[in-house]
C-alpha cells in the first residue's frame, strides 16, 4: 500500500508534531516510508503506525537515528551515561554497558553487546564491528523496522502480531516490544495519530480537503536551497548598482573599507550556507 506523502506530512504536522515540521523529520519519515513501501507494504497499517509512534518517542521526535542521551559523539554519550549512573540516576542499570561502546544507537536505541550481536545475526549488517552503522538512516531501517515488527529486542516475547492483529490495535500494550511500559499511554497516542495520517493518505482514496500542500512543507528551509537567498545574491551581484560602487574605490582607505565589508559578507554567507544560520517559515495556518 502506498501513500500520498503530501497528505501524510500535512496530517502528521498537526499530530503528533504539534503544528511544526522540520526538514530532518521529513527526511527521516521519507526513508521510513520508502523502506516500508519496498518491503513491508503487505502488512497492516497499524504496524507502520506503531513503528512510527515508537520512533517518535525513542528519537525525541526527530525521526532519525540518534545516540543515547542525544549526544553528538560517542565520547559524549559515554560520559553522560557514566555521570548519570555514578550519581544514582540509573537505578535499574546493574552493569555499565556503555563503557565498551554498547550504548543506545539508532531509531530504537539498541543497547548491550548481546543485542548488537543478535541484531547483526538477524539483519546481516556488521554492526558489531561498526556500531556507528546504526546512525545511518537507511542502514538503521534494516534493523529497527524488522526488529520492532518481529520483536527482536525481547527475542520474540513481544512482537507486533500479538498486539496489532485485531480490529482495535493495542498500541499501549505494544510498547512492551521496545521499552516495557515506559510512557506506554503517551506513545499509544503517537501511534494513533500516525495511523490517522496514514489512513488519510492512502492512495486510491479521495484525499481530504484539509490536507493543504503547504502543510506538508517543512518550516525550516535548507539555506543552500533557498530560492529567495540565491535571488537576493544574484540581484546584488548583477542588478541595479550591485557592483557599481566599485568605480568609486579610488584610494587605499576606500579599498580597505571595502575589504572589511567583503570579509563580513563572506562570513555571513558561510554561516547561512553551512546551516549555522537558517531561514524559517512561519507555521502554516
Amino acid at each position: 500500500m502506498s501513500f500520498n506523502r503530501s497528505t501524510f506530512f500535512a496530517y502528521a504536522r498537526r499530530s503528533p508534531f504539534g503544528d511544526r515540521l522540520t526538514q530532518q523529520q521529513v527526511d527521516g519519515m521519507t526513508d521510513i516510508l520508502n523502506e516500508w513501501d519496498a518491503h513491508y507494504s503487505h502488512l497492516p497499517l497499524a504496524y507502520l503506525a506503531c513503528y512510527l509512534g515508537q520512533v517518535f518517542r525513542e528519537t525525541g521526535g526527530t525521526m532519525v537515528p540518534v545516540r543515547e542521551t542525544f549526544a553528538t559523539s560517542d565520547k559524549q554519550a559515554m560520559t553522560r551515561l557514566e555521570t548519570a549512573w555514578t550519581s544514582g540516576k540509573l537505578p535499574s542499570v546493574k552493569t555499565p554497558y556503555w563503557r565498551k561502546g554498547w550504548f543506545g544507537r539508532g531509531r530504537m536505541q539498541i543497547t548491550h553487546a548481546e543485542n548488537y550481536a543478535y541484531a547483526q545475526a538477524k539483519s546481516g549488517l556488521p554492526i558489531v564491528a561498526d556500531p556507528s552503522l546504526m546512525l545511518d538512516s537507511k542502514a538503521d531501517l534494516k534493523v529497527s523496522l524488522p526488529g520492532t515488527i518481529e520483536g527482536w529486542w525481547t527475542r520474540g516475547k513481544h512482537r507486533m502480531s500479538m498486539y496489532l492483529d485485531r480490529p482495535d490495535p493495542d498500541f499501549e500494550g505494544a510498547r512492551r516490544i521496545v521499552n516495557g511500559t515506559d510512557k506506554a499511554k503517551l506513545v499509544a497516542t503517537y501511534c494513533e495519530a500516525f495511523l490517522a495520517a496514514l489512513k488519510a493518505a492512502e492512495i486510491g482514496k479521495a484525499q481530504p480537503v484539509d490536507a493543504l500542500p503547504a502543510l506538508a512543507v517543512p518550516d525550516d528551509i535548507k539555506p543552500a536551497e533557498s530560492k529567495s537567498l540565491w535571488s537576493a545574491l544574484l540581484t546584488f551581484a548583477t542588478g541595479g548598482g550591485g557592483l557599481a560602487f566599485l568605480g568609486a574605490i579610488d584610494n587605499p582607505m576606500s579599498l580597505a573599507a571595502f575589504a572589511l565589508v567583503l570579509a563580513a559578507g563572506g562570513i555571513g554567507l558561510w554561516l547561512v550556507l553551512t546551516g549555522r544560520v537558517t531561514f524559517n517559515r512561519r507555521p502554516a495556518p
